[in-house]
């Protein structure tokens, strides 16, 4: 070391290389800022979940898709976390797509059109007719003449049993908030 330093002074270039060396090590260590208190003020990494195979997680709120999901059914989940905290309002979402706000056959029209799986909103009534009968693999509708919801890889969706406002909603509890037989049905292979 006592050798490059004494090179260093003799060689201008060197010199200039040592320095900028020096200068470049310093702002290469991260330097966190603190506020009074202690708290660091460098915001965390992104945060990039991923779901284990088959089974969607919740994440303040938003269904984050498994990674093996078909394109359609992450589709159906990213149309449904669009409006997952829009309010719940009766016939909302079957006038037109985008609304203020949305009952549940409506909530679940809507993430259905998200993964190109119907072209009209239905109401529960025609949502219990609706594709082939029984559980499906990865989405399952939920309706009779009164109530509709979706259990769609593996997370409910549905306008019913929420404490954070009432609306369309993802729940872990695949049990149904809302009386009565259901019919079971799902979209042609899926």
């Amino acid at each position: 070391m006592t050798n490059a330093l004494g090179a260093a002074r003799k060689t201008p270039a060197l010199c200039i290389c040592m320095a900028f060396l020096a200068v470049a090590a310093i702002f290469a260590a991260p330097v966190e800022a603190e506020t009074p208190g202690g708290v660091s003020t460098t915001a965390p990494e992104a945060e990039n979940p991923t779901a284990p195979p088959g089974k969607a997680i919740l994440v303040n709120g938003r269904a984050v898709p498994p990674a093996d999901a078909p394109p359609a059914v992450k589709k159906v989940i990213a149309a449904a976390n669009k409006i997952r905290s829009k309010p719940y309002i009766y016939g909302g979402g079957h006038g037109r797509w985008w609304d203020a706000g949305y009952d549940c056959s409506g909530a679940v029209s809507f993430a259905l059109h998200g993964g190109s799986l119907i072209d009209t909103p239905m109401p529960s009534g025609s949502l219990a007719g609706w594709g082939e009968a029984g559980k499906g693999r990865w989405i399952t509708v939920y309706a009779n003449g009164g109530h509709a919801y979706a259990v769609i890889a593996g997370l409910r969706w549905d306008t019913a049993g929420t404490t954070n406002g009432t609306g369309p909603r993802w729940h872990k509890s695949l049990k149904a908030q809302a009386s009565g037989p259901f019919t079971t049905r799902h979209p042609t292979g899926y």
